[in-house]
């Protein structure tokens, strides 16, 4: 199935959840929403689950408006954050339950389909358990299987991992993923977790205060942001004002903060076709802003130079984050070489001069 957000608006009164959102999710495609508690991605779901109606703008399925069209008569499957189990019903029951409208897909028995999606989420020989009795991650994989029961066109996940620990998070995305590219079914998966969304989807789309903010595929979002709030909202990021100096006949831009002068690629470094390049038309005397991943920035090393006083150091395992204070600027920088740790460089109150190269930077509108 294909679908289609044109302007849609959904407003409550004088609050606006939603401000002319326009999206398109091609057949088969993984989409994911997302962006901070309160910008509106469980309303755009619910306007095309049908629970919702929009305020303007159209919601299509294949083309065809769904106006008017109730939710149980869309072809849609919904997994909600609360799983929405019934308690007084066996896991079978309940997957069964997904079937209340209508037939099973292929021509197979209820009982066929409910063991065919109980193997599919890995619940095998779970039929007679109560909800109760498993666990979260369980009790996730359940409602998943109840919402493909009638073999939906599009499926609607919402948050359905914020619940679970870090760990069974990560591997039971990893399993929707399998099964949502095994059945080959539309998927739109709201979550505020950048990494999340990240990881699993195909496209994905930055909501802020009820607007989209940009739409790409992940590595376009991460490493090309098109605004500051997704610079600063996708991952960890250093966004900087500066006032553009020149224009080197070499290319790129010579820009100045209060501090030091820094040479911008407007390039920018390649990763895949369909990325856009850094631009920016600004005129010397004009101010921009740019963005430099902890990543990207380099102990001693790099064209561009920030020298600033140790004011954190988290180990993480493969990587150690430091904070410096750079003229009253914080900048994050993330260290994964062994060599560097442990030679008394990062102790808290030093002073560390880092770098990055032109190609690193990346202008946001």
């Amino acid at each position: 199935m294909r679908l289609e957000l044109d302007d849609v608006s959904k407003r409550y009164g004088t609050a606006t959840a939603l401000d002319s959102v326009s999206l398109s999710v091609g057949e088969g495609e993984f989409f994911t929403l997302v962006g901070p508690s309160g910008c509106g991605k469980t309303t755009t779901l619910r306007c095309i689950a049908g629970f919702e109606s929009p305020t303007e703008g159209a919601v299509r399925f294949d083309g065809e408006s769904m106006a008017g069209v109730p939710p149980e008569s869309r072809g849609v499957g919904v997994v909600f954050q609360n799983y929405a189990l019934f308690p007084h019903l066996t896991v079978g029951e309940n997957v069964a339950y997904g079937l209340r409208f209508t037939d099973p897909p292929g021509g197979a028995t209820r009982d066929e389909r409910v063991a065919e999606l109980l193997e599919l989420v890995d619940l095998s020989g779970f039929e007679d358990r109560d909800p109760d009795s498993l666990s979260g991650g369980q009790q996730q994989r359940v409602a998943l299987a109840r919402a493909l029961a009638p073999g939906p066109d599009l499926l609607l996940l919402d948050e359905p991992m914020s619940a679970l620990d870090a760990r069974l998070r990560d591997r039971l995305r990893r399993q929707v993923k399998r099964i949502q590219s095994e059945l080959g079914v539309t998927t739109v998966y709201v979550t505020h977790d950048q990494s999340e969304a990240l990881a699993v989807s195909d496209r994905v789309a930055v909501l802020n205060r009820g607007r989209v903010e940009q739409v790409g595929n992940p590595r376009d979002v991460y490493h090309r942001p098109q605004t500051r709030f997704v610079a600063e909202f996708v991952g960890e990021n250093n966004v900087l004002d500066a006032v553009v100096e020149s224009r080197p006949e070499t290319g790129g831009l010579r820009v100045g903060t209060e501090d030091q002068v820094f040479t911008l690629s407007e390039g920018g470094r390649t990763f895949g076709e369909s990325l856009s390049p850094s631009t920016s038309d600004a005129a010397p005397g004009e101010s921009i802003t740019f963005c430099v991943r902890p990543e990207a920035l380099r102990v001693g090393a790099g064209q561009n130079r920030i020298r600033g006083t140790i004011v954190d150091a988290e180990f993480q395992g493969a990587t150690t984050r430091i904070r410096l204070d750079w003229s009253g600027t914080e900048v994050s920088v993330t260290i994964d070489d062994d060599t560097e740790r442990g030679d008394g460089r990062f102790e808290l109150g030093s002073e560390l001069e880092v770098g990055f190269n032109p190609d690193a930077s990346h202008i946001v509108e």
